[in-house]
């Protein structure tokens, strides 16, 4: 996606413009900016190589870069621009605010940055399901024959795609609780929230804060507020929303839908929401058997993405063919190999408990594969929750006293090997003795819910120690 150079003055002619973080978004933000004619100044925390080597591409193009100093307000500074990762209590935004100097997210600038006939945006959040939805969401949209794109945290700027040459009918806009914190002006066509638990309390401040900046993503919206049903504090979110008149509620459930609701009916998955006389009829969208992994949170997911697409005006067809086209991304609920009649599945995604919890939903018995950083976590209601589905557990990572304790108060019966050790070659031992705790029929189960750098550079890293260490047991 090139950016198009604009002709002409724009509202940022002459005004100083700081950008605040480097990476995916501030590069295209700050040159964005300074080709609409905007004096900017790029401030970054880090001087990295690869900051060093960002700096040098704004550099080229007359942009002042300051490396290592992100906390002072530059002097004349008119407007912030900030990376959606930048937390709000950060000395540059407290001097901002003493100076009256708003500041926006990469999100937000993109939003006001739309040209007339621009796309509108079918947006999704939630603590867990976000990527995977979105790309659900692309998927359908391409099979109804739109041009769309899956963009926004899902790694492929917002920013990059509204000022790019390419022109689309739609986007598929993945939202973190971040970036729709400094995104005030955002009005999606339809918008949903998949879910709510908590995580990024640190950055927030409070659930309360955290699930204020989630139902953002509701203001504003034209067609539909799509919650999800199971979880009414979604649906608290909708009510509390400022939608256009006309916008409606319609939830999603892996029970049989009500009323303006999409739902599962023996196997299939039931559209009462964007039907005529809804009192009375449903569509059938898909098989469950159509979405990959059919694990009770995929097809939840499956459903909140059939619910944006049905607000544009998908029809059913495109919906099944999406999600049959549909691949997910590696370390989410992956299947890896059988062994000895072991199934081992690989969902190193499952960063935090709720994630987890929905993976391990997913299968029994199991011999799970936990731990690492746990950011703050408590797990009892985790492990008390999943309690029964448990063969063994074999813990890795940093943070493993506090699952092992919660296993010790929820799951006693259940045999614990903790690993007491943090180095990457750990994983072939805890895959070693995951295979000794299980039975034919079972699942091995990695779902940490917890972080992976205290082991590893990410989580994709960890699943992929995983996935080496399965196969050499196999072989």
């Amino acid at each position: 996606m090139t950016s198009s150079v604009p002709s002409g003055t724009s509202e940022f002619q002459g005004k100083h413009v700081t950008v605040a973080g480097l990476g995916v978004s501030g590069l295209p933000a700050a040159k964005a900016l300074h080709a609409r004619g905007a004096i900017v100044t790029a401030v970054n925390d880090g001087d990295d190589a690869r900051a060093r080597e960002q700096a040098a591409e704004l550099e080229a193009l007359g942009i002042t870069v300051r490396l290592g100093d992100g906390a002072t307000l530059p002097e004349g500074t008119e407007l912030i621009v900030t990376a959606p990762g930048w937390q709000p209590g950060k000395p540059l935004f407290r001097a901002a605010e003493e100076a009256g100097v708003p500041v926006w997210g990469d999100v937000e600038l993109a939003w006001r940055l739309r040209g007339p006939d621009a796309a509108p945006w079918l947006a999704v959040t939630g603590t867990n399901g976000k990527t995977t939805t979105v790309q659900m969401l692309a998927a359908i949209l391409k099979a109804a024959g739109l041009r769309t794109a899956a963009v926004g945290n899902i790694g492929v700027s917002v920013l990059d795609a509204v000022l790019g040459d390419e022109q689309y009918d739609v986007l598929a806009v993945e939202l973190s609780s971040y970036q729709l914190h400094w995104a005030p002006s955002l009005r999606a066509y339809s918008g949903a929230v998949l879910n709510l638990a908590p995580d990024h309390l640190d950055w927030h401040g409070s659930m309360d804060a955290y699930a204020a900046d989630k139902g953002r993503i509701y203001e504003g919206n034209k067609v539909a507020c799509v919650y999800n049903v199971a979880d009414p504090r979604t649906e608290d979110l909708v009510r509390e929303a400022d939608v256009e008149e006309g916008c409606r509620a319609v939830g999603f459930t892996l029970q049989a839908p009500a009323v303006s609701q999409l739902g599962v009916v023996d196997g299939i998955l039931v559209d009462r929401a964007f039907v005529e006389n809804r009192q009375k009829n449903a569509q059938e969208l898909a098989e469950v058997s159509d979405v990959d992994p059919p694990a009770p949170h995929n097809i939840a997911n499956a459903l909140a993405a059939a619910a944006l697409a049905r607000s544009f005006g998908v029809p059913a067809q495109a919906v099944r063919d999406g999600l049959r086209a549909f691949k997910p991304d590696a370390h989410r609920i992956a299947h890896v190999a059988d062994i000895d009649g072991v199934a081992y599945v690989d969902d190193s995604k499952a960063t935090n408990t709720h994630a987890a919890e929905a993976s391990l939903a997913a299968y029994e018995p199991i011999v799970w594969i936990a731990g690492g950083l746990a950011k703050g976590a408590e797990f009892d209601e985790l492990v008390a929750n999943s309690a029964k589905r448990l063969r063994g557990v074999v813990l890795i990572g940093a943070d493993r006293a506090l699952i092992r304790e919660a296993l010790a108060r929820h799951a006693p019966e259940v045999p614990v090997v903790d690993l007491d050790r943090t180095d990457t070659g750990a994983m072939l031992q805890a895959v070693t003795e995951a295979k000794r705790l299980a039975r034919p029929g079972d699942t091995v189960l990695l779902a940490p819910a917890c972080a992976s750098m205290d082991m590893f550079t990410n989580y994709n890293q960890r699943g992929d120690a995983f996935a080496a260490a399965v196969r050499e047991l196999g072989a």
